[in-house]
């Protein structure tokens, strides 16, 4: 009798430890989906609060263009630089860029019908060969900085045929362990560079600062009231020049910038340079494209969000693309 209730005690233990068990995996499970729950709420709200930061930023661009369109300058209102601003349980980053401040690396698609001739460089692509050689790269000379030039040309033209030996297309991405095949087309991100032939990672970082991506357009037009007096590799390459000669240049730029393009061309410093007529075309006094980067974080759950404007009819902003996450 002893044993049976022995027995029977020993099961209901059991029993009960099972249903411990049970109680708090059961238990455990729904505090993850109420902690799932409310990240997710979370980052939504920050989501909406990325989304009125780049509200703000478009209203922001719209005004200086309506006071003033004839010129984008480092002077102007959106170019604050990094701002943070406080929010309910929270707070919103977010830093407005020239995108014409910087090389657009989709310049140097290649349109067939353009009245250059094929087998002449383009203006766009003696420039990034000239910055990635004024950039001092470790180990990276003419020749190096000609087959990143071809590689990233044949990237994005499109057709599968090999613009010279240091290019790439289809089967050569293809023959790699992980098989992928040329875009043909613009593209989306700076990022893209990582998978074109003969981009290192220390040749993409050291590219980064002085580079951007132009959606949809292989526009090659540089504002010189914009670019960073920290970067004259930029105008040393666009015109050729020494890094001292750009940086003088860039030190005598009034901080007001150039009302109009000719009175770039009229400095002392530049007219000397005799400059041809595809030169004197690289440059420009006013922008048409914008980047908004921003954080926004609410109750320690932040979202990323890159924004490219592009302003039509001279105040008129409109969202060309949008990237989540962070570059």
């Amino acid at each position: 009798m002893k044993k049976v209730q022995g027995i029977a005690l020993i099961t209901v233990m059991l029993i009960v430890a099972l249903a411990a068990i049970i109680a708090t995996h059961l238990l455990a499970n729904v505090r993850l989906e109420l902690k799932k729950s409310s990240n997710i709420e979370f980052n939504q709200q920050a989501y909406w609060y990325a989304m009125g930061a780049e509200s703000f930023a478009i209203r922001a661009l719209s005004s200086t263009f309506e006071q003033e369109s004839e010129k984008t300058t480092l002077k102007q209102a959106w170019a604050q630089g990094e701002t943070t601003y406080p929010v309910d349980l929270g707070e919103i980053t977010g830093e407005i860029t020239d995108l014409q401040s910087c090389f657009n690396l989709n310049s140097l698609r290649v349109v067939e019908n353009e009245n250059a001739p094929l087998e002449k460089k383009s203006s766009a692509r003696q420039a990034f060969e000239a910055l990635v050689l004024a950039l001092e790269i470790d180990y990276v000379d003419q020749f190096e900085a000609e087959y990143l030039a071809d590689a990233l040309v044949d990237w994005l033209d499109d057709n599968s045929t090999l613009v010279s030996s240091g290019g790439a297309e289809d089967s050569d991405y293809a023959a790699k362990t992980h098989a992928y095949l040329a875009a043909n087309q613009y593209l989306a991100s700076v990022n893209e560079l990582r998978v074109i032939e003969h981009f290192t990672p220390v040749i993409i970082n050291e590219l980064k600062p002085f580079v951007c991506v132009l959606p949809t357009t292989n526009l090659h037009k540089i504002n010189i009231n914009t670019i960073s007096p920290e970067q004259p590799e930029l105008l040393q390459a666009l015109l050729s020049i020494s890094k001292g000669e750009a940086e003088q240049i860039l030190s005598s730029r009034k901080t007001e910038g150039f009302d109009k393009i000719e009175d770039f061309y009229n400095m002392a410093e530049v007219s000397r340079l005799n400059l041809k007529d595809e030169q004197k075309q690289q440059f420009t006094v006013d922008s048409e494209f914008f980047k908004l980067k921003t954080t926004a974080m609410f109750n320690d759950s932040y979202f990323y969000l890159n924004s490219i404007m592009q302003v039509v009819n001279n105040n008129q902003i409109n969202v060309i693309g949008r990237t989540i996450g962070r570059e």
